[in-house]
């Protein structure tokens, strides 16, 4: 196995000699397209291909990048109706100095960039979108007590502790004095309501993070990184997912996020379409969005500093800072909209 970047060859090597039965010796890796935060490679021996996540290089913040999480969480999801990748290793920090999970590979296509999407047909790319919230609506239908998720994440106060807990990694990633987002987490501190409901939660829910079928985009095969999952408030999901519509969100993602495309139905369709495959109240939604454009809005910072420090890997990166303004003043915007 030749050098890359974060990984140690030999240990690793010697790891899945060990821990991972069908490995047949001689791995190759590359680092995959994507991951903003967590870094993502795609390993194989050449006869047998593996995803192997790991957190980004450099600082990193509280609570994130909890790789025994999001191992937990895909393990425990196997045969729920939830289209997961199969789980296959959790090492700890002794093999690579920071821990790292690693599962199946799942073929499919990941459509990423607006241009990818725009080559479908309207009524295939029609077909996703409702696909990705019918699988929202099932995740957020799951019992976290039956698929051995009990104690995963505390749901009572899940708000709450968002709120604090975004806000807290702003003030330790910030790179700037931004008015907007101290008075948006001023408004969400101060009008944080009692929780919907209690699910388990996937925070970070978009296109992008889906594989889904080549031949019909309409069918998820698997959905991807949890590093953020726990269980909560499952409209907390749902916001999130709508407000990665803004156009705003694009620099995120080198300009072009597939989410981002007015080709896609309107978020309020969405919105309707999962609320009556949940059976959920959507009349506090105006919250929710402004809670997803303020944590997406902390993670875009987060990623800004880590390019300033040069700790980031592979292109696109120069491009995020811009979107934290913009996404803190749609988040103020999003928090006085009519129910």
């Amino acid at each position: 196995m030749s050098t890359v970047d974060g990984l140690e060859p030999a240990a690793l090597e010697r790891y899945f000699a060990e821990h991972v039965p069908e490995f047949r010796g001689g791995l190759t890796a590359e680092l995959m397209q994507g991951g903003r935060s967590n870094l993502t490679y795609a390993l194989t021996d050449g006869q047998t291909r593996w995803v192997l996540r790991r957190p980004p290089l450099g600082e990193l913040t509280p609570s994130a990048h909890d790789m025994g999480r999001e191992y937990r969480m895909i393990a425990a999801l196997a045969g729920s109706g939830v289209p997961v990748a199969r789980a296959v290793a959790l090492a700890d920090a002794e093999v690579l100095g920071v821990p790292f999970a690693v599962v199946e590979y799942v073929d499919g296509t990941v459509i990423r960039t607006v241009e990818q999407l725009h080559a479908l047909p309207q009524p295939a790319i029609t077909r996703c979108a409702h696909a990705l919230v019918d699988v929202l609506a099932r995740l957020h239908a799951v019992d976290p007590d039956a698929v051995g998720l009990t104690g995963f994440g505390r749901p009572e106060g899940y708000l709450t502790r968002q709120v604090q807990r975004w806000y807290d990694q702003w003030q330790r990633v910030r790179t700037r004095e931004l008015g907007d987002m101290e008075r948006l987490h001023a408004h969400l501190a101060a009008n944080c309501p009692a929780e919907s409901g209690a699910s388990v939660v996937h925070g970070d829910f978009r296109i992008d993070n889906t594989i889904l079928d080549p031949a019909d985009p309409g069918t998820v095969r698997a959905v991807v990184d949890w590093e953020m999952a726990t269980l909560g408030d499952p409209l907390a999901d749902l916001g999130l997912h709508l407000v990665y519509a803004d156009p705003s969100f694009a620099p995120v993602l080198s300009g072009s996020a597939a989410s981002t495309s007015e080709r896609l139905p309107a978020t309020a369709d969405l919105a309707q379409r999962y609320a009556e495959a949940s059976g959920r109240d959507l009349g506090g939604l105006g919250f929710y969005l402004s809670l997803g454009y303020f944590k997406i809005a902390v993670i875009a910072e987060g990623i800004h500093a880590r390019f300033r420090q040069g700790l980031t890997r592979g292109t696109g990166f120069d491009t995020v800072g811009q979107a934290v303004a913009p996404l803190a003043a749609a988040g103020l915007r999003a928090a006085h909209r009519e129910p």
